[in-house]
């Protein structure tokens, strides 16, 4: 509550002496809470906590808020999202309500508008060879859940009788439906997915939209009126005295009664945050076990469009497994002639160590094999780094081989009620989504009201 809403007038005063004289000589002070991180989990926690009347301080390590949220906004009037894209399920999600509150059009894109090409050029009519191998996959997962010990997805296919039978065109089209609809969806490399429980997740109903103005809006929305410190990374975190203590890398410190943890799975994995006492057995074994994955974006602007117009989804069925299978086209959906090529798993952590100009160069190559060599040089292009950024480490989590749902959930559980952890990594149900991690963060800040 502000200044204006505490203010009590002299008429008011008056007019109520009853009031005033059972009023306590001493209201007590409000708990102070501290989040870490101005992702989107970490400013609905604040928000949650700052409207109960917590006195609530938001600790970001960059220069701007929003954390996986990021728009770029260089080509004028085309925002591109560099991180997060998409509402996945945007029936009954509270992300949509969000949008909604602020003011943020959101517009369709599907799966059903695509098209397929080969290493040659030639439009590819696979649909019922994609059915076959999900069918391949689903009996070979289904033979590693027999087992006595998870294995790796890859483990669990090669192990398949059928996988051994396969010609070298039944092989790229395995590569291609494992990378497009496990290693891109689940930002994890075929042999680091659990063969168990990669997909326990749940989801909401509905289209996946996206956000023609950028997704930013959303967190900016958010952020309005709430104590927000930006460059204040955070190197430690002690819960030994009476209050928890939240040591700056700049030395500074800040006190707390509860302190809420929202960095990515990426930091905590890289043990950027000393804590003190060392946390639950429980959370160490999560942080260590959860996978956290990587997904990287080359964004090509270009004058026109020289694909269809009518699609939302290129899809690449090169033979080489994971390299740039997966294109989204924003022109139907924004108007925008631009083209996001996504790569992950092994191939997305490799183009890690190629310059921009080598990843673009890479890019086209793959265009011009689907479109032919008439395909011009992009007008921009932005290429991502999510796994070499500090404050990331990668894109979002995964359930490895060895880890599963009760790992997020023991993840999330607070610590003496007065250390929590918040982020799309503790959400069991709605993991490596943007509802899942704002549904972690109301959830650590109702755990903090109940305490």
């Amino acid at each position: 509550m502000g200044r204006r809403g505490m203010t009590i007038s002299r008429r008011t005063l008056l007019a109520a002496p009853l009031a005033l004289a059972m009023a306590p000589a001493h209201a007590a002070p409000p708990r102070r809470a501290a989040v870490i991180g101005a992702g989107i989990a970490g400013l609905a926690c604040a928000r949650r906590l700052a409207g109960a009347g917590f006195e609530t301080v938001v600790l970001e390590a960059r220069d701007r808020i929003g954390g996986r949220i990021l728009t770029d906004r260089r080509w004028s009037g085309r925002p591109v999202d560099l991180g997060a894209s998409w509402i996945h399920g945007a029936s009954g999600n509270p992300v949509t309500a969000l949008a909604r509150e602020a003011g943020a059009r959101r517009v369709a894109t599907s799966y059903e508008a695509s098209v397929a090409y080969g290493p040659d050029g030639g439009v590819l009519d696979i649909d019922a060879d994609v059915a076959g191998m999900e069918r391949l996959i689903e009996e070979a997962r289904d033979a590693a859940g027999d087992l006595d010990a998870d294995v790796s997805l890859k483990e669990a296919i090669e192990a398949h009788p059928r996988y051994h039978r396969l010609d070298e065109r039944g092989l790229m089209l395995l590569a291609h439906v494992v990378n497009a609809q496990y290693e891109l969806e689940y930002a994890g490399d075929w042999s680091e997915l659990s063969a168990w429980s990669l997909d326990e997740d749940s989801g909401f109903g509905g289209a996946d939209v996206l956000f023609p103005d950028g997704y930013d809006v959303v967190p900016a929305f958010m952020a309005r009126g709430l104590d927000i410190r930006l460059g204040a990374a955070v190197a430690a975190v002690s819960t030994t005295g009476k209050a928890v203590t939240v040591r700056l890398v700049d030395g500074q410190a800040v006190a707390a009664d509860h302190v809420v943890v929202t960095v990515p799975l990426g930091v905590l994995k890289e043990g950027r945050i000393a804590f003190a006492p060392a946390l639950p057995a429980a959370h160490r074994e999560a942080i260590e076990k959860l996978g956290f994955g990587i997904l990287e974006k080359c964004c090509l602007r270009f004058g026109k469009p020289f694909w269809p117009r009518d699609v939302d989804w290129i899809e690449f069925v090169s033979g080489r497994r994971g390299e740039w299978s997966e294109w989204l086209s924003l022109a139907r959906a924004t108007g925008a002639s631009v083209l996001v090529g996504f790569n992950g798993g092994a191939y997305g952590r490799a183009l890690g160590s190629l310059d921009d100009g080598a990843v673009v160069d890479a890019a086209l190559k793959a265009l011009r094999a689907m479109f032919g060599p008439d395909v011009p040089a992009p007008l921009g292009s932005i290429v991502t780094r999510w796994a070499a950024d500090p404050f990331a480490r990668g894109a979002y989590s995964f359930n490895a081989v060895g880890s599963d749902g009760a790992m997020r959930r023991a993840l999330a559980e607070p610590v003496d009620d007065r250390l929590f952890f918040a982020g799309e990594a503790t959400s069991a149900d709605y993991f490596a989504t943007t509802h899942g991690a704002y549904l972690s963060g109301i959830a650590a800040a109702d755990a903090i009201l109940s305490a």
